[in-house]
């Protein structure tokens, strides 16, 4: 039994958060630290672009030691990407700076960064939001963390989830930011998630890999991968429950809670996605393979001329067949069908069955449901993506200043 819960990163036991000003940004939250109470088992996906922050750098090397992690510290403002030998000088005199400061092992300590590429950090402005985050740390800050962590972003990202294993619960929460530099396999995105099960840190990295690619890595804002992408889970074992072993019923459990955490906040990426006005999910079934399908529903996410079709509530549905023909997948045209939002706008042998006042009320929604059925096999991908706004320009032709 799953029940949706308050409290965000810190809803798990032993867990503690807090979020301040620290200098980096003019008047907005910008440091955040998650601490466990006890070392979690840790495990982390990461961007796959070529050009890393030195915090992704850092990250690996501190997860690849196979240790434990207690505490998380992140900035917003500067992403400490590009910024050669000095930038990972800063991270690690960012780990020995937290350290010292919780009295905590430096090898149990993560970095992140998020903000403005190039810029080397503000290093007394950045111990300046530690020594006062450190303070400020309860159960009740877990929204200010979330705030903390916002570059673009409108609204903070939060959601936990309890479920029911034996007589006992196992919780688990997280947070996230992203709303530009959305694409993906992994996205400018950063997410923390918590949780009080106990978990190996191999099992737990196995999960969150095939968690990751069910939900952060099914969305899409603008096509754009960054160089700081990061996603952490932290298991502290602080439930009753005992350690999870992979293929029980209570992994199960456990397995499927974390995919529904990490996709709620993914969808809530894309809700937030620069200048957003629409939250696109795209559904393809009736595909000889997964892969295929996988592929012809990113295809219709990415085009851009889908996402401003949908932007003006215009069921513009050649794009969205067009988009299903250069994706490179086999399949037989003729036996396409496609839905808007459960509205039946084309049937095989491209058959245009609906009335534009119809399909026009459909996508005046804030969320819109693309259907396309290859009538050709047994598997389906679905995706979720945004539309594209005039806003967005506005937002990243001055994103800098």
């Amino acid at each position: 039994m799953e029940q949706e819960i308050n409290g965000g990163v810190t809803a798990a036991m032993g867990f503690k958060a807090a979020g301040v000003h620290g200098g980096i940004k003019m008047n907005k939250k910008d440091v955040c630290i998650i601490l466990s109470e006890t070392p979690a088992s840790a495990a982390g996906v990461f961007t796959t672009n070529k050009v890393v922050a030195a915090p992704v750098t850092i990250d690996k090397e501190q997860l690849a030691k196979n240790g434990k992690i207690s505490t998380i510290v992140c900035n917003s403002g500067i992403a400490n990407a590009c910024t050669g030998d000095q930038g990972i000088k800063d991270g690690w005199e960012t780990i020995k700076i937290m350290s010292k400061e919780l009295n905590v092992g430096e090898n149990e300590v993560l970095i992140f960064s998020t903000g403005v590429i190039g810029k080397n950090l503000f290093m007394d402005r950045l111990a300046k939001g530690i020594s006062i985050a450190a303070k400020n740390l309860s159960k009740e800050n877990h929204t200010a963390a979330a705030e903390a962590i916002m570059t673009t972003d409108t609204f903070s990202k939060e959601y936990a989830l309890k479920i029911k294993i034996g007589n006992n619960d196992i919780t688990i929460g997280g947070m996230a930011k992203g709303s530009g530099m959305i694409k993906p396999n992994m996205a400018t995105m950063l997410g923390f998630i918590t949780t009080d099960a106990a978990i190996s840190n191999k099992l737990l990295q196995e999960t969150l890999s095939a968690v990751a690619d069910k939900s952060f890595n099914r969305i899409s804002v603008d096509n754009d991968t960054s160089t700081n992408d990061s996603l952490v889970v932290l298991a502290n074992g602080m439930s009753r429950v005992p350690e999870l072993v992979k293929g029980s019923e209570d992994y199960n459990l456990f397995a499927s809670a974390l995919e529904k955490v990490c996709r709620t906040l993914a969808k809530m990426i894309v809700k937030d996605g620069e200048g957003a006005t629409k939250l696109i999910e795209v559904n393809v079934k009736g595909v000889s393979t997964a892969e295929f399908a996988l592929k012809a529903a990113r295809t219709i996410a990415d085009s851009y001329l889908v996402k401003t079709a949908i932007h003006g509530a215009d069921a513009n549905w050649g794009r969205i067949i067009s988009a299903v023909g250069y994706s490179g997948i086999d399949y037989v045209p003729e036996k396409v069908t496609l839905k808007l939002s459960g509205l039946q706008i084309m049937e095989a042998g491209y058959k245009v069955v609906f009335k534009e006042k119809e399909a026009k009320e459909i996508l005046m929604k804030n969320e819109v449901k693309i259907e396309v059925d290859l009538h050709d096999g047994e598997y389906e991908e679905t995706v979720w993506t945004s539309d594209l706004s005039k806003e967005y320009i506005t937002i990243n032709a001055s994103y800098r200043s």
